[in-house]
């Protein structure tokens, strides 16, 4: 019997359920803030690194390390791996691929000068009160020469004054007939009315496209050089030469592209200032494009469009139905007539954020980043594989892949499906183990055909070259700008991919084009058709 003024048993059974919801709801909300903290500390630290610490992904320390070596000595003093892992080494399995050591560095020391440059000997003598001898004071004899070299550039700007001869008959002129005067042509200009020539537009662009030079700079170059061309002036000259001559070849390259059995997708930001119904700080994209990087005519490919949307890949590539490289982003993969593979450099660039992002060195990524390793280990191997009695170098990668990379790649698989459950899925390591899991099939397709590349790095280097210039003119100004833009960097990536001097290059095809009709053959200035230098 309960006293008055006493909860009874059951007021009391529905407080402690009361207090036991509470309690559990308390629990929920410390474990996901504890992973939001735990979120948010691995953005911080990413964010510093990103600012202040070198930008490489090599994992130094575990390079090329045995396969029977486990983690365990890259992991905390306690052992535990704070990732929900066991604390436990991975083993890779065994393939039958000997012990690598990482690569020694390359000879230091100043190379010697091109043979193939002009020399211009300077000769330095003593005067004549210095050639008597300090012993004797008798006078001393030539015994030979100390020779060095310097390398001395001299960059001159000059003149060309286009004198074009009339004429005119006499006899005409003497009964009063009128006939017209003749005068003598000229060959046709890269940009009629211009003063720019040949050379200085091909001068202009490499500086901008080549270099990254802002073209408010090269006017300031211009002017330190007693030549006075406006920002304006440039600006015209590349949107000019690029629509009128620049355009023709890139058309023939897409057309050249399209018939490869391969090509890498990527795409990366852009500013474009003054563009229609979009504000000035909207992004903008450059959409690239690359040929195999064994091709026989290397080809890479800029094009601007206002967004990112499926329907800008779906309309440069149209039907193509070979085999598209690209990352995980859902736009490459709308193409249906394509072979679609997977990056597999992307899927391990996230396991390196989520090293980099823990307090303390092993667990987890350091397991994964090992199978990585090792795989991309196998792929080095594999291209140094010489190939057996009638097989091609394909088939030979193929079957080295087969032999060495399957078993690799089911371990991971094993691995990763072992791990997800344990891990939290915000966290940057649950991301990692979520997008390869999710990627897997294409990520793992490439060890189906020797042609296939594992990664896209080949076009992210490529791409490397377009954003290191961005960040030095930062935006362009027009929609005509970042399309014109898009037209001369695809062709001094194709020069680069081709291993062609882009200033000849380019001389050539501005001395070349104004001459070809608009229907004219334009096969021989492609630049894997272009003459290269010659090594020295």
């Amino acid at each position: 019997m309960n006293r008055a003024g006493e909860p009874s048993v059951a007021e009391l059974l529905a407080q402690l359920k009361a207090n036991a919801a509470e309690i559990a709801l308390l629990k929920a909300q410390k474990e996901a803030l504890a992973l939001r903290v735990v979120k948010l500390e691995e953005e911080l630290a990413l964010a510093r690194l990103h600012r202040f610490a070198p930008k490489s992904e090599k994992h130094i320390d575990r390079l090329f390390n045995e396969a029977e070596q486990t983690v365990a000595e890259y992991e905390g003093e306690d052992g535990d791996d704070g990732d929900g892992g066991d604390g436990d080494g991975v083993v890779l399995p065994e393939t039958g691929l000997a012990s690598g050591n990482p690569e020694t560095g390359k000879k230091r020391g100043r190379r010697p000068l091109p043979e193939n440059l002009p020399r211009e000997r300077v000769e330095y003598d003593l005067p004549d009160d210095q050639k008597g001898c300090p012993c004797c004071r008798g006078q001393m004899h030539r015994i030979g020469d100390v020779q060095s070299e310097q390398l001395h550039i001299e960059v001159k700007a000059k003149v060309l004054q286009n004198v074009r001869f009339k004429y005119a008959c006499r006899h005409c002129d003497r009964n009063g007939i009128h006939t017209p005067v003749v005068i003598a042509p000229m060959p046709a200009q890269p940009l009629p009315g211009s003063v720019a020539t040949a050379s200085t537009l091909a001068f202009a662009l490499v500086h901008k496209y080549v270099d990254g030079t802002p073209l408010y700079r090269l006017s300031q170059a211009f002017e330190r050089a007693g030549v006075p061309i406006s920002r304006g002036t440039l600006g015209h000259w590349v949107i000019g030469s690029s629509e009128k001559h620049l355009s023709r070849i890139y058309d023939a390259l897409k057309l050249r592209l399209l018939s490869q059995p391969l090509i890498h997708g990527d795409e990366t930001t852009v500013q474009v200032l003054k563009e229609k119904d979009r504000e000035a700080t909207s992004k903008s994209f450059m959409w690239a494009y690359r040929s195999a990087e064994d091709s026989r005519e290397p080809i890479v490919l800029l094009d601007y469009q206002p967004g990112r949307a499926s329907t800008y890949p779906q309309a440069f590539l149209g039907d193509y139905r070979g085999t598209l490289m690209s990352d995980g982003y859902t736009a490459w993969r709308s193409l249906k007539g394509a072979t679609h593979l997977g990056c597999m450099a992307h899927s391990r660039r996230r396991f390196v954020d989520a090293h980099k992002a823990r307090p303390k060195p092993g667990g987890p990524p350091d397991q994964a980043l090992r199978f990585f390793e090792q795989l991309y280990r196998i792929e080095r191997l594999a291209h140094d594989e010489i190939p057996g009695d009638s097989e091609t170098k394909y088939e030979c990668i193929r079957r080295f892949r087969q032999t060495h990379s399957v078993p690799v790649l089911t371990a991971l698989k094993q691995w990763l499906d072992d791990i997800a459950p344990k891990v939290p899925p915000d966290s940057k390591l649950g991301d990692a183990v979520s997008y390869t899991l999710n990627q897997w099939d294409y990520l793992t397709r490439y060890v189906e055909d020797g042609q296939m590349p594992i990664d896209n790095n080949l076009l992210e280097r490529d791409i490397r070259v377009f954003a290191t210039g961005r960040k030095s003119w930062l935006f362009s100004d027009t929609v005509e700008g970042a399309k014109a833009s898009a037209i001369v960097y695809s062709l001094m990536l194709t020069c680069r991919a081709c291993g062609v001097e882009p200033l000849a290059y380019l001389r050539h095809v501005f001395t070349e084009m104004p001459k070809r009709d608009k229907d004219a053959d334009l096969q021989d200035l492609l630049p894997f058709n272009f003459a290269k230098p010659s090594k020295p």
